[in-house]
């Protein structure tokens, strides 16, 4: 007697593609282009770091402050205390570089894990979480992250902590607006048929779907979390010195401005070039995934 086999049935999870092909469809966007080159020109500055910097970032060249202006010595200039420049820039980067990303994840974690239980569970969990995201958002950010720094002391910890605790209830909104679409999906239902527990679904099913927003938002947040540490640093709630740090050295000598104006706005040149860096990256995996 024969057996007939039912044919395979296809996959009920939405097919996405792969990080090496969002990579290669970047090279189709200009703006992601510049975007990547910005990012990873400071990327290759932060890790050469030590080996291209002339001097040492908290050097003192007494010599150089009767006229700090660019030279062939210093071709950026000097600070107000006889630093150069260029070497506090460059080293400088990897400040930026190591807190913000590490800032940035901490504070998706946090915020993938509530936004995930409140969309999936909803219920009284759902109006639990959301209401402490209330409670957070409703405080302006600045006086947020000021009281934080302050309570704790500056450094790069405590930057990152104070990121995270303001940051995760904005990622969270985010996650849970896409989970409760997703949630209602084909593969979400197959995947409770299979009987997978929910940390599973959630996980493995509805996070790796979300993902190309949560990119693009991590791309813009990266900016934001830039633009965060050089407004700390120039308030005095960044780095403690004599550590390099753009805020820090915009906030030292913006009082030279008039007389010496590329002190402060070569750190805010800095600074700028790596949010826009972040800001067209976004743009760029935005239109990938608008043709996804």
């Amino acid at each position: 007697m024969a057996v007939e086999i039912a044919p395979a049935t296809p996959s009920l999870r939405r097919p996405t593609p792969t990080w090496w092909r969002r990579l290669s469809l970047l090279r189709e966007s200009p703006i992601g282009i510049v975007g990547v080159f910005l990012v990873l020109f400071w990327v290759v500055i932060a890790i050469l770091a030590p080996l291209i910097a002339p001097f040492d970032p908290n050097e003192s060249d007494y010599t150089a402050l009767l006229d700090p202006t660019p030279s062939a010595l210093h071709w950026l200039g000097t600070d107000n205390q006889g630093r150069d420049i260029l070497s506090r820039i460059i080293w400088g980067s990897r400040t930026v570089l190591i807190v913000a990303p590490i800032a940035v994840f901490s504070a998706y974690v946090a915020g993938s894990i509530m936004g995930l239980l409140a969309g999936y569970y909803r219920g009284w969990v759902d109006n639990l979480l959301t209401r402490v995201s209330d409670i957070i958002l409703s405080f302006p950010v600045i006086i947020l992250y000021m009281i934080i720094i302050a309570v704790f002391g500056p450094s790069a910890l405590n930057i990152v902590l104070a990121v995270t605790f303001v940051a995760s209830p904005q990622i969270a909104r985010i996650v849970r607006g896409l989970t409760l679409e997703l949630r209602e999906q084909d593969f979400v239902a197959a995947a409770k048929m299979r009987g997978e527990s929910p940390i599973y679904i959630m996980l493995v099913e509805i996070l790796p779907n979300a993902r190309g927003p949560l990119i693009v938002d991590a791309c813009l947040r990266m900016g934001y979390t830039t633009i965060t540490i050089g407004v700390l640093g120039f308030l005095g709630l960044g780095l403690p010195p004599p550590d390099p740090d753009w805020g820090g050295m915009i906030k030292e000598s913006y009082g030279m401005v008039s007389v010496y104006p590329h002190m402060p706005l070569i750190p805010c040149a800095a600074i700028s070039s790596l949010v826009l860096g972040f800001n067209l990256l976004a743009d760029g995996m935005r239109e990938i995934s608008l043709r996804d």
